[in-house]
């Protein structure tokens, strides 16, 4: 059964992330957590919750295409098809970072930001309205399975975060990886998570900018 998220939600979200917390929310894909991509307090906390080893980046997610698209900075017009013709949907996308922006997610490769743009199904249509940026993981233990329902969230995730936000059960399938770094300049993309969208599917949408 699907749970739907209202307003609220998304203006408790807003006040969580504006304060330096950490949420659990749902996606189009597995329940996450997130946090400011640009405090890094904020990002300190998400990965001790985690698990995760301060080194490795994490992707920032916004809720809609437009919002992305207004926010990033030095995007070129070859990237802009490739975002318009990937996102939004269940994929990770790896970008030139040119502005520097987001150091919290990006960590030690400043050079480089992991961007998600979730296609939002109607339960979750909601979190489209919020424009800021989030610095997001999935909610589990690093290296444990990814949570399709908040069940199997672990509980020290639930119980360390300052929101919580229910939304159902999920698909339980992860973003697939792209890294589109070389797309433009020789046409070349790596694969380097095989998700929710397949190879084929991936192969098919790049192919048609070409």
């Amino acid at each position: 059964m699907s749970t739907r998220l209202r307003d609220a939600d998304v203006g408790r979200l807003e006040e969580c992330l504006a304060s330096g917390g950490v949420a659990v929310f749902p996606s189009d894909t597995v329940y996450g957590i997130c946090c400011d991509p640009d405090d890094e307090g904020a990002a300190r906390r998400m990965y001790e919750l985690k698990g995760r080893s301060p080194r490795r980046a994490s992707a920032v997610m916004f809720f809609s295409l437009p919002a992305a698209l207004a926010q990033l900075e030095g995007l070129t017009e070859g990237e802009r098809l490739v975002l318009e013709e990937l996102l939004p949907g269940p994929v990770t996308l790896l970008l030139a970072n040119r502005s520097g922006r987001f150091a919290a997610a990006c960590r030690e490769d400043s050079a480089t930001l992991g961007l998600r743009v979730p296609r939002l199904p109607d339960n979750l249509a909601a979190l489209g309205e919020l424009e800021r940026g989030v610095m997001q993981s999935s909610a589990n233990r690093s290296g444990e399975p990814d949570a399709r329902t908040l069940a199997e969230v672990p509980r020290s995730l639930l119980e360390g975060a300052d929101l919580v936000l229910d939304g159902g059960e999920l698909p339980g399938v992860a973003s697939t990886v792209i890294d589109m770094r070389e797309f433009e300049a020789d046409r070349r993309w790596h694969l380097l998570r095989e998700g929710a969208l397949g190879r084929d599917a991936v192969r098919e949408k790049l192919d048609s900018l070409v």
